[in-house]
């Protein structure tokens, strides 16, 4: 036997003194120093009684030693659980309980109010802090630097992602080693990571973007990166000059087009960037190519799936899509209500198969069950439709769609007229109930800088472009859209909001 992902993903850098990680500071980590970092706390946990398949629930801030703890994971084959570091106390009871860990790492300042919750469980609970500190890593200082790598098949759990949760429980995504390492080796073909590659990192690494997509690809690849602890505008710039590639959220690349220093000398030796977790707008687009001469590219991926379409490397990254699906990765439009797919062109639910989808909901079987065809289909709540060009579009999601007096109104088709009229920055489309129709439609607006958008023009301009079914009942202006820390619009938190706005 063997461990696939840690033998394809860390293994084949033992002994590499190449950098891995290149610090804020300027300091670099070596591959095998870090490898050696991961081996050590490898050490603590299986002295601690843990063994494979153990789940490790981790909320902690960024830093290597945060990252080689994901490392120390695969190689002695416990279950990597990352959370949100915006997550509450109470909050963090359900997804320890749910998973059942064994161990519990987080900062020091939130161990007090976390250690009943592990004496509940019957979990330890050690401390990594954002400087690398703590009980995890004082103990790790006096382990061997090497560990015997624990053996465990492509189809043993490597890791959990709890969804987000709007509606209901957030459910524990199972992803699988065979999961996590077929993407990665599918993402540095299509998008063409070499070891010479250097990659801007400032995304979180509790989540699927920074951590299974950017960091698994620099390791795929024996790339590195400059490994910065968030966004941060002015340390964005300085270090540009320094790298090949980039990923990030959508904010990230409006913050880098809102400053003067933003040029494009600035990105003429970079090779790719990539946006996903939340839609581009095509403004972004237009105005990110005028700017630096290059064509941001856009992917498409999910907490249970990771990454299932992208745009070419080579070829048109048309904006408003999200591409191709993936090599290896099948996708369908089916219909919502009987499973059927759907002709070229019409809009319906999306459907992913691949190596790539996980293995289920953990604990939860009726989900599972739910949402995971027995032809292992994943129905991904996402709608969407695929043009005569073969791009993908996604719509919006299943439970945003607004059923309006019989009529089906997808959100997505409003929003980029709204998007489009003249004062306007972004917008967001929602349905609120109403007592003749069951629901209406409300356009959320968000202004450019320094505009005030008439909303009379806007709904003439609405009027004339879409039928009167999917005409906004109202436009609401804000200040900004509610986000999740990833930069999608949380449309929850503006139904509840306006919910009784129209209410007779």
């Amino acid at each position: 036997m063997a461990n696939p992902l840690y033998d394809t993903l860390f293994g084949g850098h033992q002994g590499k003194t190449a950098p891995f990680l290149h610090l804020p500071d300027g300091g670099t980590v070596s591959y095998a120093d870090f490898l050696a970092m991961g081996a050590r706390i490898a050490n603590v946990m299986t002295g601690l009684g843990l063994a494979a398949g153990d789940r490790v629930a981790v909320q902690v801030e960024k830093s290597p030693q945060a990252l080689a703890l994901y490392a120390a994971c695969a190689q002695a084959g416990l279950v990597f659980l990352p959370l949100n570091t915006a997550y509450t106390v109470e909050e963090l009871r359900y997804f320890i309980e749910n998973s059942g860990a064994s161990l519990i790492v987080c900062d020091a300042r939130s161990k007090d109010a976390l250690s009943p919750i592990a004496t509940d469980l019957g979990a330890r609970i050690e401390t990594l802090n954002a400087d690398g500190g703590g009980s995890l890593t004082d103990q790790a200082q006096t382990q061997p630097a090497t560990f015997d790598t624990v053996d465990r098949t492509g189809d043993d759990l490597a890791a959990f992602l709890y969804t987000s949760g709007t509606t209901g429980r957030s459910k524990g995504a199972m992803l699988t080693q065979d999961n996590l390492l077929s993407n990665a080796q599918t993402l540095v073909k299509e998008w063409r990571f070499t070891s010479q590659d250097v990659l801007l990192h400032a995304l979180p690494i509790f989540h699927t973007h920074g951590l299974f997509v950017a960091t698994n690809i620099t390791l795929a690849a024996g790339s590195s990166m400059i490994f910065l602890p968030k966004f941060d505008l002015d340390v964005m710039i300085d270090r540009m000059r320094d790298a090949t590639a980039m990923m990030g959220v959508p904010t990230f690349y409006t913050r880098l087009l809102g400053d003067d220093r933003f040029t494009r000398d600035l990105t003429g030796h970079m090779r790719l960037f990539v946006s996903g977790s939340a839609p581009l707008l095509a403004e972004t687009h237009v105005q990110f190519e005028d700017r630096t001469g290059h064509r941001i590219l856009e992917r498409y991926g999910m907490t249970e799936t990771n990454m299932n379409t992208s745009n070419p490397y080579d070829g048109e990254r048309r904006a408003g899509t999200v591409g191709f699906p993936l090599p290896g990765v099948e996708l369908k439009i089916t219909d919502p209500d009987t499973g059927a797919a759907l002709p070229q062109g019409e809009i319906g639910q999306i459907e992913v198969r691949g190596p790539n989808v996980f293995k289920g909901y953990w604990q939860m079987p009726e989900k599972t069950a739910a949402e995971l065809r027995a032809d292992g289909f994943f129905i991904t709540g996402d709608l969407g439709r695929i043009d005569a060009d073969g791009y993908v579009h996604i719509v919006g999601r299943n439970k945003d769609l607004i059923i309006s007096g019989g009529y089906n109104i997808y959100p997505k088709e409003i929003e980029l007229v709204l998007d489009d009229q003249p004062g306007v920055l972004e917008s967001a489309v929602i349905g609120v109930p109403h007592p003749d129709f069951g629901e209406t439609v409300l356009g959320v607006l968000v202004a450019a800088p320094g505009e005030t958008p008439d909303t009379d023009t806007m709904m003439q301009a609405v009027r004339t472009t879409l039928a009167r079914f999917k005409h906004p009942r109202d436009l609401v202006i804000v200040d900004e859209l509610p986000r999740n820390t990833m930069g999608k619009v949380q449309k929850n938190i503006l139904r509840d909001a306006y919910k009784d706005r129209f209410a007779g």
